[in-house]
């Protein structure tokens, strides 16, 4: 245990209901402080780097495509296990070849891999599912490192809806896989169940020149973990219900249906791995009505390491009914600000939707009402962003949907729209 990073869990809520109160919840803040000491060995790492080289990717795509790929090998730290393939219909080992084993980067086999993405040419088709397939067949090869893969595309996955959602709830929690989208001719629903399922983030590269920048970057973030994975380990009463568990910063990703039980009061909410961060998870616990006066514990949380069970850090959730309504209707600035985010989120999504089935009222409603939110909230990329899409006029308040919107405009408040601010501290 002496190398193992510090963890600290804040618990911010406001405990107290009015007498009918049922719902209590709660923003979990998890820091991780990294490596414990300086001598540490670092974790055991395991990476797969996948590049689409479908037809589509033809000329200066895959040019920057095969420089990116070769700027993630190089960034890979010594020791490293690591495996590239190029995405089609199929997907194909192409470093170290067809052996279907990773190897460990070193000098010479970081070249090697950089001679063989520098053959790589654009044909066939894309399949997005079967590229995820390979990559956790050869990372479940080293079940205790940090298993993590790159996966970029610039189109729309070619699979059968139902083939792909199988692979991605057969290798959910087996990997984190981060996603860049590229161009405008993806889908971001696509990435985005990718994220969701694989625990990891999706990003619009919308100059393709900065593909390499984005590798370098993710690729390094990963070198950055230190603990293979961690889980939510949630307990509530018997009377209570656990109604959801998500993560809202720095990305909103619903954990909920992830739940492993441990037993019937307690479950556990996959995290993934942890380097130096903090992230932040919304807990929202069903209560049975109490007495005037009357505290419990609605929730028992703790971080543990579900390979050896260690709690690295735990906190309480608390709930006391009260009939004073200054105490009782006062809302937590944090949980406030995520309900906030996540709102406008679902108001994003919605309006995207909306407008793309020609519903115009229904999607001018929920834009303008999102770009109001963004504006209120600090979100002022967002805002922007949302300002290309629906217009509203200064001086009668009324919102019209633009009708020439960028199509990567589009793509980018989509793709953008599940990360979170984060609170700004009060005065400023």
């Amino acid at each position: 245990m002496g190398d193992q990073p510090a963890f600290t869990l804040n618990i911010d809520q406001n405990k107290y209901l009015p007498l009918d109160g049922r719902e209590v919840h709660a923003i979990l803040t998890i820091g991780s402080t990294g490596e414990a000491t300086a001598e540490a060995v670092p974790a055991e790492a395991a990476e797969v780097i996948i590049i689409d080289t479908s037809g589509s990717m033809s000329g200066s795509k895959i040019r920057e495509a095969r420089q990116a790929a070769a700027t993630a090998v190089r960034t890979l730290r010594d020791g490293v296990h690591f495996a590239v393939v190029a995405g089609t219909e199929r997907a194909t080992v192409v470093y170290p070849g067809g052996n279907a084993n990773l190897v460990r980067a070193t000098p010479a086999t970081r070249a090697e891999a950089e001679r063989a993405i520098n053959r790589l040419s654009a044909h066939g088709g894309t399949a997005i599912g079967e590229w995820l397939k390979l990559a956790g067949h050869l990372l479940t090869q080293h079940p205790s490192a940090i298993r993590h893969a790159i996966l970029m595309t610039d189109g729309q996955n070619n699979e059968r809806p139902e083939v792909f959602a199988s692979v991605l709830a057969g290798w959910s929690g087996k990997f984190v896989c981060d996603s860049l989208g590229v161009g405008d001719d993806w889908v971001p629903a696509e990435l985005r169940k990718v994220a969701e399922a694989m625990l990891g983030t999706f990003e619009f590269v919308r100059n393709q020149g900065d593909l390499p920048e984005f590798f370098r970057r993710l690729t390094q973030t990963s070198m950055s973990k230190t603990v293979a994975e961690l889980s939510l380990r949630v307990w509530v009463p018997q009377t209570a219900r656990l109604k959801f568990v998500k993560q809202v910063s720095p990305t909103l990703l619903d954990l909920t249906g992830k739940r492993t039980d441990v037993n019937p009061l307690t479950g556990d909410y996959p995290t993934g791995s942890w380097g130096t961060e903090e992230r932040e998870y919304h807990i929202c616990v069903e209560v049975p009505p109490g007495q005037i006066g009357q505290e419990i514990r609605a929730g028992w949380v703790k971080l543990v390491r579900p390979d050896t069970q260690d709690v690295m850090a735990s906190g309480n959730v608390l709930a006391q009914w009260t009939d004073d309504l200054a105490q009782s209707t006062r809302i937590n600035r944090k949980v406030a600000h995520y309900t906030g985010q996540a709102e406008l989120h679902e108001l994003i999504q919605d309006g995207l939707g909306l407008r793309a089935m020609g519903d115009v009222e229904a999607a001018t409603a929920r834009l303008a009402k999102a770009r109001q939110l963004a504006e209120e909230s600090g979100r002022e990329d967002t805002a922007r962003l949302l300002e290309k899409v629906v217009e509203v006029d200064p001086a009668t308040g009324t919102a019209r949907l633009r009708r020439n919107v960028d199509k990567a405009d589009e793509i980018e408040l989509d793709a953008g729209s599940q990360r979170t601010s984060r609170l700004r501290k009060e005065g400023s």
